[in-house]
């Protein structure tokens, strides 16, 4: 079985990927909170030094842990996003990681919802538009982020292609839509955003078992009437195929 590490398996998209890999692969996990569980390490990532133990004999790294908090100051979101960042990526270097897998944000491209007709969409006005008809935002395009959080989610990203181009470690990012609690919308906006918790449990366990990625970005949704990001790159990529529409909750 291939040993994965999850960053910030507390959080909700960690425990949702713990509990749909572990069928799969030996998950362990770095988090701040302790656990019992003897497969996790406690340790902040903006100490070097604490986290390191974790990434031995590791194949896959899944970085999540970060200041999710859009409204956070550049301060705020510097000692996780940036600096436990790039401690995550060297660390994983320095233990010769086979793969590393980043959550970015779909946050990276929210300026676009700014523009019709995705400010229409994401207020759920639909009159005079058709569902596919208007064309996707894709990783191709020029990035619009909307926020320091967001900002240091493109840090992320470009320190992953610096990663690839300078050491060959493959680093896929996956710029993920409305995960929730609860499984299901819950604002207007994510009848359009929506990822359901199995659909980017399928993405992430794609791109574990991917043996073709170098540096690739992929947006992670389900498979929504009125989505507005292109899945193509993913599913010609992996192979990956989202089951749930947010209009089922309608």
């Amino acid at each position: 079985m291939k040993r994965v590490l999850i960053t910030g398996i507390s959080g909700l998209i960690g425990g949702v990927l713990k509990e749909e890999l572990t069928k799969n692969y030996e998950i362990f996990g770095l988090d701040r909170i302790p656990s019992e569980d003897s497969n996790l390490t406690a340790a902040d990532i903006s100490d070097y030094q604490s986290i390191l133990p974790a990434f031995k004999d590791i194949d896959t790294v899944i970085h999540l842990a970060a200041n999710l908090n859009v409204e956070a100051s550049w301060e705020e979101v510097l000692p996780s996003n940036i600096i436990g960042t790039y401690n995550v990526f060297h660390a994983a270097r320095q233990a010769s990681v086979k793969h590393i897998i980043f959550a970015s944000t779909n946050r990276v491209t929210h300026g676009y919802e700014k523009d019709e007709p995705y400010s229409s969409i994401v207020a759920g006005k639909y009159e005079g538009l058709k569902p596919g008809e208007f064309p996707m935002i894709s990783e191709n395009l020029p990035v619009r982020p909307d926020s320091f959080y967001a900002v240091s989610k493109l840090f992320g990203e470009n320190l992953g292609r610096f990663y690839y181009e300078k050491y060959d470690i493959p680093v896929t990012c996956l710029r993920i839509g409305s995960v929730n609690k609860s499984n299901k919308p819950e604002l207007i906006r994510d009848f359009a955003t929506f990822c359901s918790h199995r659909d980017l449990a399928q993405l992430v366990e794609k791109c574990v078992e991917a043996d073709n990625l170098t540096f690739d970005i992929f947006y992670g949704v389900s498979q929504n009437t009125w989505r507005f990001w292109s899945y193509e790159n993913a599913q010609s990529k992996l192979g990956y195929s989202p089951e749930a529409n947010a209009e089922s909750y309608r």
